[in-house]
């Protein structure tokens, strides 16, 4: 048996969705105080091999070909580009003739080697949460010497050149970005990066969402305000 971990498929705009997480356990380049994984342990930037990765591509041609998946969705346990397997997993799924999207927070899609990686999927998503420094220091607490405006740059370099679907996520978090300054800001980032789609997203995790989240009309007048820009 394989390390990856998949989700029961689901049904996407009439497409047959398999997920999957193609890390053994958290790594990421951020340590969010609100990520439902927990603390992250292994906070890395750069790639690293994983144990098992022979037997997980098997599990997952094998996957796909039982499902009958008709999209992949690289959705793991912090940044999947990581695994150093990662180009190995996107050429298996693209081998079977099934287009692979996937999630990525979008901070490491300004190197060359993950924006090659990033350029052979039909869709990427990149996200953001914090937008002034003061607030990406403090709750998502990234890698020593990263800033948000080399986060945002790097998301706007990296949809220039790319051919697929740019997907960009927004969280909006109470107290941190849902005071109207922060969604004009917001707008300016959205006109920056020109995703081919935008989605609003909000606190829902129960630990979270008493503290952070926003009310239900409130997440209506901003998710109004960004999706019709």
């Amino acid at each position: 048996m394989g390390s990856f971990s998949y989700k029961e498929i689901y049904i996407e705009d009439g497409k047959r969705v398999l997920e999957v997480n193609i890390l053994p356990e958290k790594h990421c380049n951020f340590d969010c105080i609100f990520c439902p994984i927990g603390r992250s342990q292994n906070k890395v930037d750069i790639q690293k091999s994983f144990d098992e990765t022979d037997s997980s591509l098997i599990e997952l041609e094998s996957m796909i070909e039982n499902t009958k998946a008709e999209l992949i969705f690289i959705n793991s346990k912090g940044e999947a580009l990581v695994n150093d397997k990662i180009g190995d997993i996107i050429d298996l799924i693209k081998s079977k003739g099934v287009p692979v999207r996937l999630l990525s927070n979008g901070y490491l899609l300004g190197r060359d080697e993950y924006i090659r990686i990033a350029n052979k999927c039909d869709g990427v998503i990149g996200e953001i949460k914090a937008i002034t420094e003061e607030h990406f220091q403090k709750i998502q607490r990234p890698i020593d010497g990263y800033t948000i405006g080399e986060y945002i740059s790097n998301m706007v370099s990296f949809n220039k050149q790319y051919k697929g679907k740019f997907i960009f996520e927004i969280t909006i978090i109470k107290g941190y970005n849902d005071d109207e300054e922060s969604i004009q800001k917001i707008k300016n980032i959205i006109k920056e990066i020109s995703p081919d789609k935008i989605i609003i997203a909000r606190m829902e995790d129960e630990k979270f969402k008493k503290k952070l989240g926003i009310t239900d009309e409130r997440f209506e007048g901003i998710s109004n305000a960004l999706l019709n820009i």
